[in-house]
């Protein structure tokens, strides 16, 4: 195998390599000979059939795949013999072969840039440690006892907001019935703008027993696209007057709940707080480890990865346009401009998931199998009754595995940078942390 190399430029590499005929077709000789031993063919023995049989019968197959193998295996040997790390998977390009000639190809290979981390000590830290009071407990308590509130049956009168009408339905748009436009007894609380704008409006003032047109239209933005900007027309018959019952947060109330005492239901709530909290402060303390590693280092990345990360984030942002989903201050640039600023993001990126690997390399930092098996199991105890399932899709998808894997180590990597940095604490209400948190 001849190697030669073409360009060097930044981290692409790019060589010409060949391959003799005299090696291909010891290589295509030798696989023969294999097959002749375990192939059986009219006429022959097996083992005993001839090569020039053998070559007619499989020859071209043969031929293609040892070419495969060859690249393959010279490829990885080219890079192995200059100590190369590639980036992403090299490119190859055949530019000369015939039977009975030498394979000529060129293979072009982005390197992984040489990383140095930082002294993580020259890291400095806040993390911000929620203090939840009483009334953050008491908040919460109240909050789940209007969620869990009943319904009762009242006599009637004009409805008025608050109240609960079981109401019958049938929406029209174009004078034709659509898919999900009608109901049955449908509990509808007025005031909370559950159904489309207007709707809610109509029914003030109705009462057991009364029918009622109903006109509205359909947001521009609605869902389904059939319907979006058009007007529609609901006949509704009021079935029922409720109002909601209100709940006390009392002993009684707690153990409707399950838990032993009041007391044991303000512990809960504030355990839950906490740990809620607690995950607002780690998001926005691994962004700041995230932003402070970015600007402490400066490397040159494969211009590949940007790219292939700047497509996946470009796709969003097309579909996002299609949707509508565009923030306000996005809508206002054009292609151009967001092209530049997502291609600072797709950077940013691949910048900081190179340094974090390194660091990981660097440190023997590893995701056992054990924590992705728990990761696994989490996973699936989102799809209740189907969890057996999905344990089994992962294990048989190694790639499945390996997005799970991937924020594992990234998580990893941080807590073990935030252990070597300087770190203080800041302790503060909870509606301090949100406001911190969403400034960031």
């Amino acid at each position: 195998m001849q190697i030669t190399e073409l360009s060097a430029d930044g981290l692409r590499r790019e060589y010409k390599i060949v391959i003799s005929a005299k090696d291909i077709d010891s290589k295509v000789s030798t696989r023969l000979e294999e097959l002749g031993a375990s192939v059986s063919l009219p006429g022959f023995r097996r083992g005993r059939i001839p090569p020039t049989v053998l070559k007619q019968r499989f020859g071209r197959s043969v031929m293609g795949e040892v070419l495969e193998r060859a690249l393959s295996d010279s490829s990885a040997q080219a890079m192995a013999e200059r100590g190369l790390r590639p980036a992403m998977q090299p490119k190859i390009e055949v530019t000369a072969f015939d039977e009975g000639k030498d394979l000529e190809y060129k293979l072009a290979v982005e390197l992984m840039p040489e990383v140095k981390p930082v002294d993580f000590k020259s890291i400095k830290l806040e993390r911000l440690v929620p203090e939840v009071g009483e009334a953050e407990i008491d908040k919460s308590i109240q909050g789940l006892a209007e969620e869990m509130r009943k319904t009762e049956k009242i006599d009637p009168r004009p409805a008025q907001k608050g109240d609960v009408l079981v109401i019958d339905f049938v929406g029209r748009v174009d004078g034709k019935e659509f898919p999900g436009g009608a109901a049955q007894g449908h509990h509808l609380e007025l005031g909370t703008n559950a159904f489309i704008a207007g709707f809610e409006d109509q029914l003030i003032g109705k009462q057991p027993g009364d029918k009622a047109t109903i006109q509205v239209v359909f947001p521009a933005e609605y869902v389904n696209k059939d319907l979006a900007g058009k007007p529609a027309e609901f006949d509704v018959t009021i079935n029922e007057l409720r109002q909601r019952v209100k709940v006390t947060p009392d002993e009684e109330f707690a153990k409707s709940l399950g838990m032993e005492s009041l007391v044991k239901l303000r512990e809960a709530m504030k355990g839950k707080l906490e740990r809620d909290y607690a995950g607002l402060a780690r998001m926005k303390l691994k962004r700041a480890v995230l932003d402070q590693l970015a600007d402490a280092h400066s490397f040159a990345v494969p211009p590949g990865m940007v790219e292939a990360e700047f497509e996946a984030i470009w796709k969003q942002v097309e579909d996002a346009k299609q949707k509508d989903q565009l923030d306000p201050e996005e809508k206002s640039k054009s292609d151009d401009e967001l092209k530049t600023d997502y291609r600072q993001i797709a950077d940013r990126r691949v910048r900081l998931a190179l340094l974090l690997s390194e660091i990981g390399r660097q440190n023997n930092i590893e995701v056992g199998q054990d924590e992705l098996n728990r990761a696994m199991a989490e996973e699936a105890r989102r799809y209740p009754g189907q969890e057996r399932k999905v344990i089994d899709l992962f294990k048989s998808d190694p790639q499945a595995q390996a997005r799970l894997r991937a924020p594992l180590y990234e998580d990893k990597v941080i807590d073990f940078v935030i252990e070597m940095a300087e770190v203080t604490e800041k302790r503060l209400p909870p509606e301090e942390l949100v406001k911190a948190a969403a400034a960031s």
